[in-house]
């Protein structure tokens, strides 16, 4: 009976550990590492992957919480002013970063980096940007600017770069290591580039339906057409004649999916789906992993890939 219960304890400690092993939202620094704060997942990612065994990647925002509805909390500020390196995407996305690098200590000695530098960022609509400029917001996001950019395997390419600088920045010693790391990334999302140029270039249809205004990169680099049901926030409420319109457009072109996303309530895809009698499939702008995901290993290549399968289905029919 000992032994049994002994076993027991022993699985559930393995468990335990296995399962912190594969949390991104794990928040502890570690010592004799360059520790980096990243500000969402596709930047845990990078980090990650270019960062190898000589840092340690710290996420702020945990598995299946949206970056548009999250803002930092005390402890969050306490881990990046121990830190090395911050990377924050930019364009808007991250409305509250200057309040949380003012909040920093003086001397935290912490290198801040926006990743989407470089990347020719796209802007809004003017019409809408005005039509809200005087509503309330949770987070202060600039609405002239679509801030999705690592959407794209091209902006991600672009990013990865801005990744592995920065870090040679915060830690010159293992700049070898990062290069080496980065050169075998951006083989795989040069790769993910060419696939996604060849299979969309043929498909016979360009139009895709989406939940929210996130795919802008994407329909940019990869010759699509976004027709978005909300705004460039999932959580902004499309006016009744915003889905009105959207439907009749699903009707007229013969679309025959909408896209939704996981981390997002698919209610007002599914709305559109019933009024159209059209099916629903995901697409995953990748703000962030699931629970699910992140158990199953998924990352950003894996769920981009999911990506691209998805949109033949829909652009095929």
């Amino acid at each position: 009976m000992r032994n049994s219960r002994n076993m027991s304890l022993l699985l559930l400690a393995v468990v335990l550990l296995l399962a912190a092993c594969g949390n991104n939202s794990n928040k502890s620094l570690v010592e004799g590492k360059t520790n980096v704060v990243t500000s969402f997942y596709p930047l845990y990612y990078l980090a990650s992957e270019i960062g190898g065994d000589n840092v340690n990647v710290v996420n702020l925002i945990p598995a299946g919480v949206e970056p548009h509805d999250w803002t930092p909390k005390s402890q969050d500020l306490t881990i990046a002013s121990k830190a090395q390196l911050f990377l924050y995407n930019g364009a808007g996305l991250e409305g509250w970063t200057n309040d949380f690098l003012k909040g920093l200590p003086k001397n935290s000695g912490l290198i801040a980096a926006e990743m989407s530098k470089g990347i020719e960022l796209i802007h809004g609509n003017p019409e809408e940007d005005e039509e809200h400029a005087n509503e309330e917001h949770d987070h202060d996001h600039d609405l002239d600017v679509d801030p999705h950019t690592w959407v794209s395997p091209k902006s991600a390419i672009i990013m990865a770069g801005n990744v592995k600088d920065s870090l040679i920045q915060a830690d010159a010693a293992h700049k070898d290591q990062f290069e080496a790391n980065y050169k075998e990334l951006v083989g795989k999302l040069e790769a993910l580039n060419d696939e996604f140029e060849s299979e969309l270039a043929a498909a016979p249809h360009k139009s895709i339906v989406v939940s929210h205004q996130a795919f802008g990169y994407l329909a940019r680099d990869y010759g699509l057409n976004q027709i978005a049901i909300t705004g460039l926030s999932p959580d902004a409420e499309p006016r009744a004649q915003d889905l009105l319109n959207v439907a009749k457009l699903v009707k007229s072109e013969g679309i025959k999916y909408i896209y939704f996303e996981e981390l997002v309530s698919p209610d007002l895809a599914k709305t559109i789906a019933n009024e159209t009698d059209t099916k629903l499939l995901v697409l995953n702008p990748i703000e962030g992993l699931t629970p699910k995901q992140e158990k199953a290993g998924e990352d950003y290549v894996s769920l981009m890939n999911q990506n691209l399968q998805n949109l033949l289905t829909g652009l095929q029919e």
